[in-house]
């Protein structure tokens, strides 16, 4: 591949509306936010509300990366201890037949250096991380508009909304057996009813890799993880699904994933402010830099997984400097994800914390 580019300002556009922009967002998640919390007595995040696992790991980053991949988290080898939370994106709590994008975020502990502002004296590293390869918008003002549209039919009509889930299915089942795939129709609730655990995750927008520009992936390694790619789960009757096939799994399996990194090595085609613009692979392939263990455990226990859900928040820019978020949806996820954690912190009396740990 091409050498990788580095990272210049100009590489980023500001636009002069991205305050207002950022407001429009915040008021959706707290619509959203505020909505689910009067119905259910208790503050959830405004996007990806529902776990289906909150596991603990070991992420250990591999030897000899060659400098252009070993910056930031996986500047050297080290082994740091992880949380994985598994989740999809609405911001209700459907049941999992209402089948939509799966989310997986990733809290590294015991990291060290320079800090992103409002992380200052943490020492954690997130990446967050959707089952596709790019951003359904480009960036955060269209995005903004698709939110408040999800904003308006939060904890509506959930009966019409699993009708519909299951036609979306069999829209995207038609163009998939073509050859095809609809990130719209996979986002409004046609999204394969597929185990989780056989998915590979992206962060889908841009972030500096120490001077230069990446995306990141995570994506099963171990025979039992790759045995469960497109693996059917059925939803039928259980609500709570994909979280039951989730806990029986690591009940009595180990897993193993690899994280990977894709440098920018052509501005053009591979832009910063423009989140659904796909990366094309040929251009610039996804290379491994470390592996991400998960030891048999219980996945989802009612009592303290719930309470560890309230304690912890997942942001991009909760982190180091070497990965600073870029581009417009990146900009705007800084404010909106704190005001979803301040909204949850203060209605549940339980303020964030930020494991050490």
């Amino acid at each position: 591949m091409n050498a990788p580019i580095k990272y210049q300002p100009s590489h980023e556009t500001v636009g002069p509306d991205e305050g207002k922009v950022v407001d429009d967002l915040i008021g959706s998640l707290h619509h959203i936010s505020k909505t689910t919390f009067e119905d259910s007595g208790h503050a959830l995040r405004g996007v990806h509300a529902k776990s289906h696992g909150l596991l603990r790991g070991e992420l250990t980053v591999l030897g000899g990366l060659p400098e252009t991949l070993a910056q930031g988290v996986f500047a050297e080898p080290a082994t740091f201890p992880v949380v994985i939370r598994l989740s999809t994106s609405p911001g209700d709590i459907l049941d999992d037949d209402v089948s939509t994008p799966r989310g997986l975020a990733l809290k590294v502990i015991g990291v060290a250096g320079a800090r992103l502002p409002g992380s200052e004296g943490d020492t954690t590293q997130d990446f967050l991380m959707v089952n596709g390869p790019a951003f359904l918008k480009p960036d955060a003002r269209s995005f903004a508009s698709s939110l408040e549209q999800l904003a308006a039919t939060t904890d509506k009509a959930e009966g019409l909304k699993k009708v519909l889930s299951a036609v979306l299915r069999g829209a995207e089942r038609i163009i998939e057996s073509v050859g095809g795939e609809s990130a719209t129709l996979k986002s409004l609730g046609g999204h394969p009813e597929s185990n989780i655990l056989g998915e590979t995750f992206f962060t889908q927008t841009p972030f500096l890799h120490g001077p230069y520009m990446a995306k990141l992936s995570i994506a099963p390694l171990s025979a039992n993880l790759r045995a469960l790619h497109d693996a059917k789960v059925d939803l039928r009757g259980k609500p709570d699904g994909l979280r039951a096939a989730v806990i029986d799994f690591f009940h009595s399996n180990d897993a193993e994933w690899e994280v990977r990194v894709q440098l920018c090595t052509a501005i053009d085609e591979m832009p910063i402010e423009d989140a659904s613009k796909l990366w094309p692979e040929e251009l610039s392939p996804f290379i491994p830099v470390a592996r991400l263990k998960v030891s048999r455990q219980q996945a989802w226990d009612a009592s303290a997984s719930s309470k560890s859900e309230d304690q912890l928040a997942f942001s991009p820019w909760h982190g180091l400097a070497a990965h600073r978020p870029l581009g417009s949806v990146n900009r705007a996820r800084r404010a909106t994800y704190q005001s979803s954690a301040d909204f949850r912190g203060t209605h549940n009396k339980c303020p964030m914390h930020e494991p050490r740990s």
